[in-house]
């Protein structure tokens, strides 16, 4: 027997107790002192390490260094940008796997690849076959001399926060990469993992150091995990183990390697490609799994089975090589299986938590028939007993960061009795008009409201929208054989008509410009509009080919405060090209400052302007603290001459649109599109305004704009609102002046005291940590949602956002606000010193303020800069509505 080969942190598991084993021809720890069960629960709870110094990592460079990845790879290796990395596999003709592996790109000239430690040897002869036809490529085996550390779960990112001393972290997105300093020691740092842990990352340092990492490490709170845990870990969260999932099945044959739902992200037939090792077969997989999907079989012999995960309905254990049937059918076996622990859960949704009570539960992974679906019941032969079993979709969720979460399979098909008798109506009629009667007392008279997307419309604007033409309908079109007249389909729209036409012109006074687009029911809705409408523009000169998408977009990434409606995930999504570089939307973000996320770095991009050429660059953010640069970047763009059009998505500032915050159009944007019931006065809808002239090259893509509009996105634009929207700008345009400077005034002078309360207010202190409405207060990681509850149990209403290094909602660690809507009541900057201090009392000392707070709110009742709500006014309505 060959003697087996020693990590460089071997020292320390002998020295903590570990059971040692041979693993892939290394002697590696299986488990420490305190067992499988507790290194798994300590993962998922705290933090687990563990040494993966046994993982081949190989080193890839030279002039053909891409375009051998890119044959010998599943994925597509031009896609990686430095900082980033990807799953793929190693394909062999047959379409089956010799490894899967991990690939990552820290610096411009050399990729890092990372093997199964047991396949290693067979990659590097497999590369080393190939090499002879890409003879500019130095292939360089680094895994001796380097070492791989694992820290995985909750409290990683606190633990190596403790040890950093310079650099950063990743930006908080699966497989981004960044390089630091952990106690001297230089680190290549990875948000990747195998124990599907939202929160994660793996460590690759030289090899004399990483013993001692891997002891700072344990000393900040780490807890040390074997093979048995990573197994149990990957296990719940379906992760592929090769020789089980992958590789060679039971009988000896290839297992295809769309079997494996990974396969979907991890197989690229980009055109940059070209004829990779496999292709042929694995597209004939693809094309069989797409069938699949569409329950149909007609290809099925190219994937005749797939990976499911399964999990026990009864007592039992699943266990690798047990046989699965479908009543008396055998329809596949069970290529993972094991018992795993789960933290028991009390309470639903984001009050949910994980609590002390530990369960065990038995799941698995089974190479199964490919008709098989999601929910089917099946039976497991565990030592000669028939074991009810159903295949789930998944055992674990990871996109609630900080936390993984145990999915049950009771849990996910719990049936729900939705009958109702006569007098349960009526119970329930009752019981809503006294919720909604309270909640608005609550919520009018009792709360402070700092939520920045929200506004409470004047009594006039909410009595107008209830008024007839609420629930009619008045759809119509300008017609060109009509002189642009605009040409109704139903009658009885004369008011509506009027009104429509005094609230373009009040809103062309309001921004200055020449077009305003009105039917939008959602600032949302204005973007989806627009979208299409620069894609119809696009495609004016050719109808009849396939529609061509945005070819480049600029914006604002969500993580970063971008607009939701603004991402590829959103209303941008069925409308920006897919980058055939990186199979992903053509999408870039706005780079910001290193010393302030939250501000646009012009110079750099600028740079990435001219270097992309983007079609469309969208400002305007959800989380906005300062004044977009428009100015510079239209001086820019038509520096270069480029066909680009510049979108401002005013959404949260456009009632602050103007001299004390931004003029867009004198800056030079295109268009502007917003919510018209956040900074604004109005009803919930969405507006669309430009500033083009009829003989401006551009005004065609504003008559698309309008024909997205109705009929492309509204048939009904809800008239109610459009009445109660147009009192809203009368108001607007009437106080204007006095709100916008009352409402920067207030949110400069909240951030300040805040601040002088000791809280972390996020932002530039050169100028008052904000030029906006909003203020955005820093609390501690994942303690946004803790603390934005506390608020509202003593009637302070926020909103928990993720920061800019946050990686997502559910870990937020800070708190939007927004002065807005307290202006309007008549508060004023001595008002919101006092409200910080309520906060901080909340915030730091936990004190229960809930009577002060409904007396503060007391004092702020009657609406401002609004018109006389006289009773005669609200007479006349409310006997109108009668």
């Amino acid at each position: 027997m060959e003697p087996l080969f020693k990590t460089v942190i071997y020292n320390q598991h002998v020295k903590l107790g570990a059971q040692m084993m041979a693993f892939g021809g290394w002697n590696m720890p299986v488990q420490y002192r305190t067992g499988i069960v507790q290194e798994h629960l300590a993962t998922r709870n705290h933090a687990g390490i563990f040494d993966v110094s046994h993982m081949g990592r190989l080193h890839i460079s030279g002039p053909s260094a891409l375009a051998f990845l890119q044959h010998v790879l599943s994925n597509n290796a031009a896609g990686l940008e430095v900082g980033e990395s990807q799953y793929t596999l190693i394909p062999n003709e047959q379409g089956g796997a010799i490894d899967d592996a991990y690939l990552y790109r820290f610096v411009p000239d050399q990729y890092l690849l990372v093997v199964n430690a047991s396949n290693r040897e067979k990659d590097l002869a497999h590369f080393q076959t190939i090499l002879a036809h890409f003879p500019n490529v130095q292939l360089i085996d680094n895994t001796a001399n380097t070492g791989m550390i694992s820290l995985q779960g909750p409290q990683s990112r606190d633990i190596l926060a403790a040890i950093m001393d310079s650099g950063h972290f990743p930006e908080p997105l699966k497989n981004r990469l960044s390089t630091a300093t952990l106690k001297g020691i230089p680190a290549w740092i990875s948000r990747t993992g195998y124990t599907g842990e939202p929160l994660g990352f793996e460590l690759f340092i030289p090899g004399h150091a990483a013993p001692v990492l891997w002891n700072l490490l344990i000393e900040n709170g780490a807890c040390p995990a074997g093979l048995g845990a990573r197994d149990t870990l990957r296990l719940e969260a379906g992760l592929p183990l090769y020789g089980h999932e992958l590789g060679i099945d039971e009988k000896g044959n290839e297992i295809p390697v769309f079997s494996l739902p990974l396969s979907r992200i991890a197989v690229s037939f980009s055109d940059l490609k070209a004829g990779f090792i496999g292709k042929s077969a694995l597209f004939h997989q693809f094309e069989a799994l797409k069938l699949i999907m569409d329950r149909n079989f007609s290809r099925i012999q190219d994937l005749p089975r797939m990976i499911f995960p399964l999990a026990l309905t009864d007592k039992g254990v699943i266990r690798s090589g047990c046989r699965v049937y479908q009543g008396m059918n055998p329809v596949g076996y069970v290529t993972s299986g094991t018992m795993v622990p789960y933290q028991k859960v009390a309470g639903q949704g984001m009050l949910s938590r994980l609590t002390s009570e530990k369960g065990m539960r038995s799941v698995g992974l089974a190479l199964l028939d490919s008709r098989l679906c999601e929910g089917d019941v099946l039976s497991v032969d565990i030592r000669g007993k028939m074991t009810p079993a159903v295949i789930v979709p998944y055992h674990l969720r990871s996109e609630a960061p900080p936390f993984a979460r145990p999915i049950l399979y009771d849990a996910l098909y719990q049936a729900e009795n939705d009958a109702s008798c006569a007098q349960d109506i009526l119970r329930k009629v009752d019981t809503l008009i006294d919720d909604a009667a309270r909640n608005s007392i609550w919520r009018q008279q009792e709360c402070i409201n700092l939520i920045p997307s929200e506004q409470t419309p004047s009594k006039l604007v909410r009595l107008l929208s209830a008024l007839d033409p609420s629930g009619r309908y008045a759809e119509h079109k300008k017609m060109k054989a009509f002189s642009e007249a605009d040409v109704f389909y139903y009658q009885g729209v004369d008011f509506i008509e009027k009104v429509e036409h005094l609230l373009q012109k009040e809103l062309r006074a309001y921004f200055g410009c020449t077009l305003v687009e009105t039917r939008l029911i959602s600032g949302q809705m204005a973007n989806t509009a627009v979208f299409s409408a620069l894609c119809d523009h696009l495609n004016r000169s050719d109808r009849k080919s396939e529609q061509r998408r945005i070819r480049r977009v600029l914006n604002h990434h969500i993580i970063k405060g971008g607009h939701l409606s603004a991402q590829p995930m959103g209303a941008l999504r069925d409308f920006v090209a897919r980058d055939p570089q990186t199979d992903k939307a053509a999408v870039i973000n706005f780079p910001v400052l290193e010393e302030n996320p939250y501000q646009i770095d012009v110079a750099a991009a600028c740079q990435m302007i001219a270097d992309y050429q983007p079609e469309l660059i969208i400002f305007g953010k959800s989380m906005i603290l300062h004044r977009e640069p428009i100015a510079d970047i239209r001086s820019f763009v038509d520096s270069q001459n480029l066909d680009c059009v510049l979108l401002y998505d005013m959404a949260h500032v456009l009632g602050l649109c103007g001299p004390f915050y931004q003029n867009p159009f004198r800056e030079g944007a295109d268009i502007v599109t917003g919510s018209t019931h956040k900074t604004f006065f109005g009803t919930q809808r969405g507006v669309i305004a430009a500033d083009f002239n009829r003989d401006c090259i551009q005004y065609p893509l504003w008559e698309a704009v309008e024909r997205r509009a109705f009929p492309g996105s509204v048939s009904n634009h809800h008239l109610g609102t459009l009445v109660g929207l147009l009192m809203a700008v009368y108001e607007m345009n009437a106080f204007k002046t006095g709100y916008q400077k009352q409402v920067i005034g207030n949110a400069k002078a909240f951030a300040a005291a805040l601040k002088d309360c000791g809280l972390n207010v996020a932002g530039d202190p050169a100028i008052s940590f904000t030029e906006t409405h909003q203020v955005i207060l820093s609390v501690g990681y994942a303690r946004g949602p803790e603390m934005a509850l506390r608020l509202e149990d003593n009637n302070i209403i926020v909103n928990y956002q993720a920061a800019p290094d946050e990686e997502g909602f559910t870990a937020a660690g800070a708190l939007r606000m927004g002065v807005a809507e307290m202006t309007r009541f008549g508060m004023k900057e001595t008002d919101f010193q006092t409200l910080a201090e309520l906060i901080h009392d909340v915030i730091v000392q936990n004190k229960p303020v809930k009577s002060q707070v409904t007396a503060f709110r007391k004092r702020f009742q009657e609406m401002q800069y609004c018109f006389s709500e006289n009773e005669p006014r609200v007479q006349k309505i409310l006997e109108a509505i009668v």
